[in-house]
């Protein structure tokens, strides 16, 4: 009898740890593959069947705007072409614009189940963002016999940040329209809706206005590089398309108009307007004396403000002190200095910034500018500051106190042209420190949050791929993915809600769909899996490498 017990006893412990196996092997392949993560999101039982058979509702008070794109990815990526029908008795996926908000705090809602799925807001852009959800889903579910077995969940969701950035830099290299789009469609499937697109730098102007076509006929030519190849830029149909392809994603495109320094690409096809610069930097500002210069600007910034609907400009205002030195002897400056009583050239720069955001202001437009303008008198309720220079975290501190909304991008983490791994060698690093995507999942850090003034004026977060060491597809591909999605989630995700190790597990299942895509990624559990891109020929004596910039604290964009 006691035998008899023994053996019960080691049955029933053996059932309990088979129990637990399973129980966590059913969890871990129950874990949500959203990213970012929701606000709320539970399993639920069962699963959904979605095939060509699988009619799709959209409320008629809808634009349709996230049906259309809903179908169009579910077409591209899995080949499986719905049809809309709303009066079909199938189980459904059904798009619901509600008139009043079901809760305040949600900007979608999703329910996932065996008997239909249906995605609720009360925007336009509330039914976009589930319908991104649901199709992360999609994609992360494998297709058998035409059909896909969908996992059930209820999402309640919203994002902690409205701004949810990435910035690229195309002055050094230019990438082109159709690598623009496919940005666009990663972000779109991030949840990020902010492209800072710089557009105006030392090696290239890249933006066609239609009152000086010199600026990309000639600027224009020329890349970081190789200063003597072909001009490349975007013509104002091109930039219209990119406007309306990223809209169609909900996300604003913010254009750059560098200024008053980096302007050496400009002056090369208008040097009447130039400030001039220094043996290293030549032809780097515009000249603040002239009168002209200022109508130059104003004409091309006009044009600007029309072709991006977004209502900001991004002036840029930084690093002027680089190359300004001829302002010192320039005697346009030097009278106006005399005018206007301005004691130094850091004054001389303020007035220059202040005109051209009183201009700007007049069209209607925001100013955005990184943060070296927090020392100026420019509108505070009528600017955004751009806070990049992690090392001067007091900088920060002046533009909450002094009342600026602001936006987050600091070189450590958000400066995706920074290595990833400590093997690495092409790209940048600062003082041997690089950006892991742990560091940028992490951010922002406690300081930052628990500030009293951060809810009220950070906008949210963004990531800057700038591209002196960038110069192909694939290796801009390989500097931004998988780093996109701790970005994603980090502007996304409420602080409180953010655990790395269940990010982990979500982010191995998007590696694949990165594979699958064909993207020449970052594989952060298999360092050595993708050897190092090789990086682009880098003109001589253009630049240091990436140690001599630390050594020397050059910080040029």
């Amino acid at each position: 009898m006691k035998k008899r017990n023994n053996h019960i006893k080691r049955l029933t412990a053996y059932c309990f740890v088979v129990a637990a196996f399973i129980s966590g092997a059913l969890a871990q392949s129950r874990i949500s593959p959203v990213i970012p993560m929701p606000q709320s999101i539970q399993p639920r039982e069962g699963v959904f069947v979605l095939s060509d058979q699988t009619p799709v509702y959209s409320d008629p008070i809808s634009k349709g705007t996230a049906v259309r794109y809903f179908l169009t990815e579910l077409l591209k990526h899995k080949g499986l072409a719905l049809s809309r029908n709303a009066s079909s008795s199938l189980p459904a996926v059904k798009f619901i614009l509600q008139s009043e908000k079901r809760s305040k705090d949600a900007l979608y809602q999703l329910d996932i189940r065996p008997e239909g799925i249906q995605v609720k807001a009360s925007t336009e852009e509330g039914l976009f963002a589930g319908s991104v959800s649901v199709l992360q889903i999609v994609r992360n579910t494998a297709l058998k016999d035409k059909k896909l077995e969908l996992a059930c969940y209820a999402i309640s969701d919203a994002p902690f940040y409205n701004w949810r950035g990435l910035m690229l830099d195309e002055s050094r290299h230019f990438f082109g329209k159709e690598k623009v789009k496919d940005i666009l469609d990663w972000m779109a499937f991030y949840k990020l809706n902010k492209f800072h697109w710089h557009l105006t730098d030392q090696p290239g102007w890249r933006l066609e206005i239609k009152g000086y076509p010199k600026l990309n006929l000639i600027g224009g030519i020329g890349n970081y590089s190789d200063p003597l190849a072909p001009a490349k830029y975007y013509t104002q149909d091109d930039i219209n398309e990119i406007v309306a392809y990223a809209a169609a994603r909900f996300i604003q495109v913010i254009p750059e108009v560098d200024m008053p320094g980096h302007a050496t690409a400009a002056n090369k096809a208008y040097p009447e307007f130039s400030g001039g610069g220094n043996e290293k930097y030549p032809e780097f500002t515009f000249n603040p004396g002239k009168e002209a210069t200022f109508q130059y600007l104003n004409n091309i910034l006009k044009e600007v403000n029309v072709l991006f609907p977004s209502g900001m400009i991004h002036i840029g205002a930084d690093e002027v002190h680089f190359g300004n030195d001829n302002w010192n002897k320039d005697p346009a400056v030097q009278a106006l200095m005399k005018d206007k009583q301005l004691k130094d050239l850091k004054e001389v720069e303020n007035y220059f910034v202040h005109r051209i955001a009183d201009s700007i202001v007049k069209m209607g437009a925001e100013v955005l500018a990184w943060d070296e303008v927090v020392g100026s008198s420019l509108p505070i309720n009528k600017t955004t500051v751009f806070w990049w220079r992690h090392d001067k975290r007091a900088e920060l501190m002046k533009a909450f106190n002094k009342g600026f909304k602001t936006v987050l991008c600091p070189r450590l983490p958000l400066y995706f042209d920074f290595v990833q791994d400590s093997t690495q060698k092409i790209g940048r690093k600062w003082a041997g420190n690089f950006v892991p995507i742990k560091s940028v999942y992490e951010f922002p850090d406690k300081e930052i949050l628990e500030h009293p003034k951060s809810k009220q004026l950070v906008r949210g977060i963004q990531a800057n791929i700038w591209t002196e060491s960038v110069s192909t597809e694939q290796h801009l591909d390989y500097m931004l993915f998988p780093r996109i999605t701790a970005l994603a989630e980090s502007a996304w995700t409420n602080p409180l809600k953010k655990n790395y190790s269940d990010f982990e597990l979500r982010l191995k299942r998007h590696l694949r769909l990165f594979a699958e895509s064909g993207l020449y990624y970052f594989d952060p559990f298999e360092p050595g899996k993708y050897k190092e891109f090789n990086g682009p020929v880098q003109r001589k004596n253009m630049m240091p490498d990436t140690d001599e910039l630390t050594r020397q604290e050059r910080q040029i964009k």
